[in-house]
């Protein structure tokens, strides 16, 4: 993989091995995934602390092979870089695994597996890793690439071909680059893709934008809606809303039928808590988006 060019280190990272390049996008990805080593600084990331204990390293490197363009280095070369490859996908909770490779052009936005029963789904597309596609071979492949919109596409072809999985993307997201997608939802109704597994149309960020609840319990969000550390509740992007806020209202306002303790998006934070202060944060969301023209 590529890595952070020592050239390019930027003068904002603290002294030490790891260190963050001008080639940084601001995608956020390695604040959230390590948080007590990176930060934001001058428009872009960089190490604000050395990791001081083997969890702390670990997670650092986690973060450098998530970042999608490759903005990360250490000198020298971590010894243990290979073996922090193959930790992913990354436990979250329950059956929901963080892939990690994001990819430069869904502008580092993150994706999931989910492991289940019935078949497991990838949601939204990583980079593709060979070793990302053993270690979800090994824990029973994928029977659904669910795409939540034209965003966040990324390798979907590469991943399809490998599993022979059935790609869901709604119609009004279709594009060239997926138009060959097996599964097109059209109109406003909630796809059924199995018991517990629902696409929810959401239009707003884009028109064909959906969520995927699953079990009453994780709802996987894309661009829709995540978690703010800064305002302590879900927020939606009004300053990345490509097609309509106030549908995006309206989408927002529809989700209030789905019960849900955790929000995973592709962008922003994710967050777990107990479900009827998740539907209080959204409520509190919906209040705080009809003010915002």
């Amino acid at each position: 993989m590529d890595l952070a060019d020592l050239k390019r280190r930027r003068a904002e990272n603290v002294p030490g091995r790891f260190f963050v390049d001008s080639t940084c996008i601001d995608c956020d990805t390695c604040r959230w995934m390590a948080p007590e080593t990176y930060t934001a600084a001058g428009g872009m990331s960089a190490v604000h602390q050395q990791p001081e204990d083997p969890l702390a390293e670990r997670r650092a490197l986690h973060a450098l092979l998530a970042c999608p363009t490759g903005s990360i280095g250490t000198v020298p070369t971590h010894p243990e870089l290979r073996a922090a490859r193959d930790d992913f996908p990354l436990p979250v909770h329950g059956p929901v695994f963080h892939c990690g490779f994001h990819a430069s052009s869904s502008f580092g936005a993150a994706s999931y597996f989910l492991q289940r029963e019935d078949g497991n789904v990838l949601i939204d597309s990583p980079r593709y890793v060979t070793s990302l596609a053993e270690r979800i071979e090994a824990l029973g492949g994928i029977r659904w690439l669910y795409l939540t919109h034209r965003d966040d596409v990324a390798d979907h072809a590469r991943w399809a071909e490998r599993f022979g999985c059935e790609r869901v993307l709604h119609r009004d997201d279709v594009t060239r680059a997926t138009e060959e997608v097996e599964v097109q939802p059209e109109g406003p109704e909630p796809l059924r893709l199995a018991d517990g597994l629902t696409v929810v149309p959401v239009p707003g960020h884009t028109k064909g934008h959906t969520v995927l609840h699953v079990d009453d319990t994780y709802l996987f969000t894309g661009d829709h809606l995540a978690w703010s550390d800064r305002r302590d509740d879900l927020v939606a992007f009004r300053g990345a809303c490509w097609y309509d806020w106030e549908e995006q209202v309206r989408s927002m306002e529809r989700l209030l039928d789905c019960r849900f303790s955790w929000v995973l998006p592709g962008h922003g934070r994710r967050h777990g808590d107990d479900p009827d202060r998740m539907r209080a944060s959204l409520e509190r969301c919906i209040a705080w988006m009809r003010t915002v023209a």
